[in-house]
């Protein structure tokens, strides 16, 4: 096994090669996605060992996260191809200053460096993260999670495949083989080596990377998802829309993971919300969210009473907290006080309390009459994505190529002097 410091300097010694050869990134891209599809049965064959391991110590809406089919091979091909065809931003000029002294002043994007990224269970992060990181002309160190380490690593044989194919050096993806705490604690710590660093994952390998890296670090991906039904709402289109955040695909950060009522239709929307994702769904032969509820709410259905720590929990699982609140305000500050600042709804049909919700409330990313699925990079037209920041500098929401660059000064001028 290939010690993780060696694997950051080999990663950063190949940048220079990326930077010389932007004309081809696009080719590189191109020859990735088809090396995905080319050494497909190996990595399907990877991650069925990876499965095969995590049964039994894994739910499975967790094992879903993990399990890779041609079709999702067949859509990370495709989210490779999208973000080669995305404009590249290195070199853009983002603002361009002419000087009463005649010297201009270009405020140009430019890549961040080497895009280090420590992820959870899904593999398809593997091919994601890099070819965002290379189209954005930076070089990435992935570090994925024991579960899909050989899910991973074939994923990566076949980046490496394709890197060389547009003949660039394998080492622009440096992939750490040690899965114990050490080798991230060690990301966490390498300075000089790693220019920015991005815990994609559960709250605790947030909170650890966030408290201790020595590095520039981006807090994503956790994500108490509210969606707050006014008392104005179509119950019908709410019906729809709250099914789909909860239960589409629960394990994924942009699942919602508490529901707020007005008081006002409470009465009669939590019993048609109780058949439509218990009854209902169990008669269709689906899983049946478990509906965790208030004292309110608790007084209208049947349901499994709310504990302390429900409403600050990301279930990643087919469970609901419910809460029957007052008003619009009412429900602003109780996302305030649980939200983890990435994804809110309300639904309702007043312009009013509408705008008062996306004013005041304080998110990546805020819906009206939306699904809060929809937070994703691709979604959002960003190809795919490295990862949902919730915090505020310099990223907030999915990061796409535009997020993997900053910018410098260029300064051009004929002799002028001050």
């Amino acid at each position: 096994m290939k010690k993780t410091h060696d694997i950051l300097v080999e990663t950063r010694a190949a940048l220079p090669a990326l930077t010389a050869s932007k004309e081809r990134k696009n080719t590189a891209l191109e020859k990735i996605a088809e090396r995905l599809i080319s050494e497909q049965e190996d990595i399907l064959a990877a991650n069925r060992a990876d499965v095969e391991a995590s049964r039994g110590r894994y739910g499975e809406v967790m094992i879903d996260r993990l399990t890779l089919t041609p079709e999702r091979i067949a859509g990370m091909a495709q989210g490779v191809r999208e973000v080669a065809a995305l404009p590249d931003p290195e070199g853009k000029v983002l603002r361009r200053v002419e000087r009463p002294n005649g010297m201009v002043i270009e405020k140009t994007s430019v890549p961040l460096g080497v895009v280090a990224i420590i992820y959870e269970s899904r593999p398809n992060v593997t091919s994601d993260a890099a070819v965002l990181a290379l189209k954005s002309g930076n070089a990435v160190i992935l570090r994925g999670g024991r579960e899909a380490f050989r899910s991973n690593a074939a994923i990566v044989r076949a980046i490496h495949l394709g890197l060389e194919d547009a003949g660039l050096p394998a080492a622009l993806v440096g992939f750490v083989e040690d899965t114990d705490h050490a080798s991230a604690d060690e990301l966490m710590q390498a300075v000089g080596l790693i220019d920015l660093l991005i815990p994609r994952g559960g709250a605790g390998l947030i909170r650890r990377c966030t408290e201790n890296a020595k590095v520039p670090c981006i807090r994503t991906g956790t994500g108490i998802c509210h969606i707050y039904v006014d008392a104005s709402a179509d119950l019908d289109r709410a019906l729809d829309i709250i099914e789909n955040a909860k239960a589409s695909r629960p394990s994924v950060c942009n699942a919602e993971e508490v529901l707020l009522v007005h008081r006002d239709i409470a009465e009669e929307f939590l019993p048609r919300l109780r058949k439509r994702l218990t009854e209902e769904r169990a008669a269709k032969g689906l899983v049946p969210v478990e509906l965790r509820l208030d004292t309110r709410a608790a007084g209208i259905i049947p349901g499994v009473p709310a504990g302390e720590k429900d409403f600050d929990t990301e279930f990643l699982d087919y469970i609901l907290a419910v809460a029957v609140v007052d008003s619009t305000d009412a429900a602003i500050a109780h996302i305030a006080a649980h939200s983890t600042g990435h994804s809110e709804a309300i639904l309702t049909q007043d312009e009013e309390s509408a705008a008062k919700f996306t004013a005041q409330v304080d998110a990546a990313a805020v819906y009206v009459n939306v699904s809060t699925r929809f937070t994703d990079g691709g979604e959002f037209g960003l190809g795919c994505e490295m990862g949902i920041s919730t915090q505020k500098l310099h990223a907030r929401g999915p990061m796409g190529l535009e997020e993997l660059n900053s910018y410098k000064y260029i300064v051009r001028g004929s002799g002028q002097i001050r």
